[in-house]
């Protein structure tokens, strides 16, 4: 957890304890608070919250402005919540309505960008993914998460989004890890229609897909798979979280780290035959060509 997100979690949390402290009924302890605010709350959550260890929801924070006489604070509370959540977005809160919504707002930051930066190092990413792989991915992300099921409207909200592959003025520079290319996140048959996939797009004008061979010599480990929007917003993916991170030496670090990558990709043809290597294990004797 970043240093600075921490330290957002640590000043709403004195600022919910000056609320407790300044009850206009007299100051609560809080067991007291813990007590007023009913079912689901303890005197530990009310301790995790003020000491930074955990993060209200916005519906705590409006319950815990009305329990300590304090109405007026929740849209002060509310706006720090938005601010720090603006740069670390949990998967908890991300998919409590499905992953359509997480879907929908990447989409927004697309329609905003000409020349999208990715990479990957585990799957292959949304924007080339197969609706069968996208099915599995997301299918297997949600049961992890532990979250509702809406995987056809998301998987139909990823697929609709690459049509800004097919169109004028945008540019994709994808590159991703040739462990993405055998990772099983699928059924064989499923994984093997994807590489197809994979080997179909190579040549679109709009398309720039770089492999970095399991044989490569590397300057940098491929760490976290990460998107680079213009050069106005990363979004790095993690297990807790996505990071949506946007001051300018921050990008630059990920553009660095991106460029090393590079030097050690194969592309156009020599990126058709890691491909077809990756295929061929799936089935020894599909074509090659």
């Amino acid at each position: 957890m970043s240093t600075d997100y921490q330290q957002a979690r640590e000043a709403m949390g004195l600022r919910l304890r000056e609320l407790r402290f300044t009850c206009p009924d007299g100051r609560l302890t809080g067991a007291q608070l813990a007590e007023r605010l009913g079912s689901g709350w303890t005197k530990s959550k009310v301790s995790k919250l003020e000491n930074g260890r955990q993060t209200a929801e916005a519906e705590e924070l409006r319950a815990w402005a009305e329990a300590t006489g304090h109405p007026e604070a929740y849209d002060g509370l509310l706006a720090q919540l938005r601010g720090f959540e603006s740069h670390i977005r949990s998967w908890r809160r991300q998919l409590s309505s499905g992953h359509r919504p997480v879907q929908d707002a990447i989409t927004a930051e697309h329609d905003q960008t000409r020349v999208l930066t990715i990479w990957e190092n585990n799957l292959v990413p949304g924007m080339l993914q197969t609706a069968d792989y996208a099915r599995h991915v997301l299918t297997r992300h949600a049961e992890l998460m532990q979250s509702p099921r809406d995987t056809e409207d998301a998987v139909r909200a990823r697929i609709r989004r690459q049509e800004g592959l097919y169109a004028q003025g945008r540019q994709y520079r994808i590159m991703m890890w040739e462990g993405a290319l055998y990772a099983l996140v699928c059924p064989p048959s499923v994984l093997a229609a994807q590489l197809d996939r994979l080997a179909g797009i190579i040549g679109l004008d709009t398309l720039e897909l770089g492999i970095i061979p399991f044989a490569a010599s590397l300057k940098i480990y491929p760490g976290n798979g990460f998107w680079i929007y213009d050069e106005r917003r990363v979004v790095v993916e993690d297990w807790h979280a996505e990071l949506w991170l946007d001051d300018s030496d921050t990008i630059a670090t990920y553009l660095r780290v991106w460029n090393t990558l590079r030097e050690s990709a194969v592309y156009g043809s020599d990126a058709h035959n890691v491909i077809n290597r990756a295929r061929r294990t799936l089935n020894p004797r599909a074509p090659t060509g």
